[in-house]
């Protein structure tokens, strides 16, 4: 397995294995990553694409998390993207990554949300060293096929670890 920054020829792939509809998610992380607003870290089995998250390096969206921890790049959206993949260490990878780009700018921790319905997800945070910060919901929205948008509400806990620089 390999962890690669997104290119602007694996927006395609990433739709045809992980289609994201007519919000084209992936199109929209890449777009942030040439606009130096994230890095969009995507996960390979040789050619298959097999999970990604996006470093956000404005930290995350939530007023409530930039208060209690400013100046914290977040990793967001870490997915795996089949069941059957999960708990072979590719999250684990692309934690890893991140934790290492974000050490090589600079920064001295890192931060992701996990939801309260996630206990799997804050068992492996916990075991690679992040932390409870703050309490929070996650606002967040998307259209149907039919181009109607949700919004939804997700509580949770957003979770830092600090960094240690690259010598």
């Amino acid at each position: 397995m390999e962890v690669t920054e997104c290119r602007a020829s694996d927006v395609e792939v990433l739709e045809r294995v992980d289609s994201t509809g007519p919000n084209r998610w992936h199109e929209h992380k890449y777009q942030r990553q040439v606009a130096g607003l994230s890095t969009y870290l995507v996960a390979w089995d040789g050619d298959v694409p097999v999970g990604h998250g996006e470093i956000r390096w404005d930290g995350c969206a939530s007023p409530t998390v930039l208060e209690a921890v400013p100046d914290c790049p977040e990793l967001n959206g870490l997915v795996v993207y089949r069941e059957e993949l999960r708990g072979r260490g590719i999250g684990t990878a692309l934690i890893q990554a991140a934790m290492e780009r974000a050490a090589a700018r600079g920064c001295e921790r890192i931060g992701l949300g996990v939801g309260a319905d996630n206990p799997g997800a804050a068992r492996l945070y916990e075991r690679l060293g992040f932390v409870p910060a703050v309490e929070y919901v996650d606002v967040w929205s998307m259209r149907d096929q039919h181009g109607v948008s949700h919004r939804f509400e997700d509580p949770g806990w957003f979770l830092v670890r600090e960094l240690t620089p690259p010598r």
